[in-house]
């Protein structure tokens, strides 16, 4: 099992460590309700220095980067982020990632953790022309500050103007009470926040200055529990469990991040047929009607019949009642269809309605 450079602290900090993918990390601290509502209305500070760095360099890097992805990096200016699903051939999404412009021939890809090694082999294997691919995963800690007082509490430790930095752009070289970083206005939980990228042996130092920081300012360590909360109230995916190698980004609501009109990118002949046949089956969010906590893989009925499964469920602290996003027969998605969810051998009346189920606020 893997550690990130902060493990100790969280030990120290009493939290409760669980096994995520190949990696030790904290599920929560002081319990994930409180660490979830503490996002919502002050800040939370997370450790995701699980997430992995791919870099693409080299005159022909921004050619092949467009070969890779379903998104489209030509309109992206130096400081931008592209969010965008990466497919197999079949239309099955290998992993969805952040892609940050340096320059047109230097990119950074943000990978999801458990896919680290998946992703890097995927890319070698596709790399053509003058590319050059490098798993930098190892050279970068990551933390998250997110909330309302994110910019507030992350202003006073430097005199970068924070503000200044829009929603999906980033700032290198920035220097945080002398530690260098990148600094990127993202986050993974629907509200305002940063995502900070370090050298791993300032992870243990910048933790403890931006608690110091946001002592005042109500800012709490939080865990992977608050974090999976946070990011299903803004239906934003798991990959795994809304997206994986059998699900393609149109099925799973990602269609505005699958630009078919850019030619030549891995997928595309497939997700075209798909867009223009229309896909049998879609991802749709719904609420409980009766009491229960639909979890992951749970069987959806309709009159009876299996028409889906559950891909992400809990209890919602923001809302107080239980919700879950599903890929379900798309006839059965639209609005105010009501669904039967088996908890426990038992169907559970539910009914679909729109996402995100809470309003995200970031400062665009």
């Amino acid at each position: 099992m893997k550690k990130t450079p902060l493990y100790e602290n969280h030990i120290r900090l009493g939290g409760k460590i669980i096994e995520f993918g190949q990696w030790l990390l904290p599920v929560q601290y002081t319990g994930i309700l409180e660490e979830h509502e503490q996002v919502r209305k002050a800040a939370g500070l997370f450790d995701v220095s699980h997430m992995g760095e791919i870099l693409v360099t080299g005159p022909d890097a921004a050619t092949f980067i467009q070969k890779l992805i379903t998104n489209d990096i030509e309109p992206a200016k130096d400081g931008q982020i592209v969010y965008s699903p990466m497919c197999y051939p079949t239309g099955g999404t290998v992993d969805d990632l952040l892609v940050y412009k340096f320059s047109r021939e230097m990119y950074l890809l943000i990978v999801n953790a458990n896919n680290i090694n998946k992703d890097f082999e995927w890319i070698l294997e596709n790399v053509e022309g003058r590319a050059e691919v490098k798993n930098v995963s190892d050279d970068y800690a990551q933390l998250a500050i997110q909330g309302p007082k994110a910019q507030e509490i992350l202003q006073k430790i430097t005199s970068c103007p924070l503000s200044e930095i829009k929603f999906f752009r980033f700032t290198e070289s920035v220097l945080l009470n002398e530690i260098k970083a990148i600094i990127s206005r993202t986050g993974y939980t629907g509200e305002d926040g940063f995502e900070v990228y370090i050298s791993p042996e300032n992870a243990v130092s910048l933790w403890d200055k931006l608690l110091e920081a946001g002592e005042s300012d109500c800012l709490v360590p939080a865990g992977l529990g608050a974090r999976d909360t946070l990011r299903l109230e803004a239906a934003l995916p798991l990959y795994g469990n809304e997206i994986n190698s059998d699900i393609t980004p149109l099925e799973a609501g990602l269609g505005k991040f699958v630009k078919l009109k850019k030619e030549g990118f891995i997928g595309r002949e497939v997700l075209l047929d798909q867009y223009q046949s229309g896909v049998k089956r879609k991802l749709a969010g719904f609420e409980m009607l009766e009491k229960g906590i639909p979890r992951s893989r749970y069987s959806i009925q309709k009159n009876g019949e299996v028409i889906g499964y559950v891909t992400s469920g809990s209890f919602s602290p923001s809302l107080k009642k239980s919700i879950g996003l599903a890929l379900i027969e798309s006839a059965y998605a639209e609005e105010g269809t009501g669904l039967d969810i088996v908890i426990r051998g038992k169907p559970v009346r539910a009914v679909c309605v729109p996402v995100p189920f809470r309003f995200k606020k970031y400062q665009k």
